[in-house]
């Protein structure tokens, strides 16, 4: 899927994003502590260069780090820094592609690519291509965090769906249902998805209004993207599981490896 249609799906869903979640808040707070527990140091210089909304970026700093979020999506990143300010924290956006990351080598203590993001990119020069400016970024010895989907038991499985997920505020205002189509490609590794969100009608008890957004993703096995992750020059890469870590997705950590 072009770059454009990819920034386009999470600008239409920006201002809905937080519907996917039973508790964004608490979802925050809770990812933000799993990843703590990952980056390696207290106060650290983070990057999160797929920051969305802030989901991860703002339970960072939440923590005490010192975070800056990119996003592909303009209207993402610049809610993310709206919801870092309502909950009294610095978080710095911009709208940026992880391809091309706007910051000088080395600045970083680690680097965050959360919530299924690298696998938007299709290929395999454009996945190398963003891993090589994450470890651009990052100090010597710095930390790479990257989540995924659990794609090899998914690559066994092939869904076509995924279950129904509720999101119902504490106010009564109504519940949205959100959940996704699944259409597998030829190649058996790239899908495209039609995500539904079913959101109470403005107009017209129990009626519903439907949202509907496109995206496609590459099913990055965890021994194929270990292998691109490496490539970039990284060591020390390892996978942990949810059991392990909190984190709702499995996650890769690694280092990147000192300059020759």
């Amino acid at each position: 899927m072009p770059e454009s249609s990819t920034a386009r799906f999470y600008d239409e869903l920006a201002g809905d994003y937080h519907l996917i979640y039973p508790d964004w808040a608490a979802s925050v707070r809770r990812q933000g502590a799993a990843l703590d527990a990952l980056v390696g140091r207290e106060r650290a210089e983070v990057l999160d260069c797929s920051c969305g909304i802030g989901t991860q970026a703002i339970g960072l700093a939440l923590r005490g780090h010192r975070v800056v979020g990119t996003d592909l999506s303009v209207r993402a990143a610049a809610r993310a820094g709206r919801e870092a300010a309502r909950l009294g924290v610095a978080l710095p956006t911009a709208a940026a592609d992880m391809r091309r990351l706007p910051f000088p080598g080395g600045r970083f203590d680690a680097v965050v690519c959360a919530d299924n993001s690298l696998p938007h990119l299709l290929t395999e020069p454009d996945v190398r291509a963003a891993l090589g400016e994450m470890r651009r970024v990052l100090r010597p010895g710095g930390r790479l965090l990257v989540s995924t989907r659990p794609y090899d038991e998914l690559l066994r499985e092939r869904p076509v769906s995924t279950p129904p997920q509720v999101h119902e505020p504490a106010d009564g205002t109504g519940r949205t249902v959100t959940f996704q189509l699944w259409r597998w490609q030829a190649d058996g590794e790239r899908y495209e998805l039609e995500h539904f969100q079913l959101v109470p009608a403005r107009e017209g008890e129990g009626q519903w209004e439907v949202r509907v957004r496109r995206a496609a993703y590459w099913a990055l096995g965890r021994e194929r993207l270990a292998g691109f992750v490496a490539g970039a020059g990284f060591t020390d890469i390892a996978w942990l599981m949810p059991e392990e870590t909190g984190f709702f997705q499995p996650l890769l950590t690694a280092r990147a490896a000192a300059a020759d």
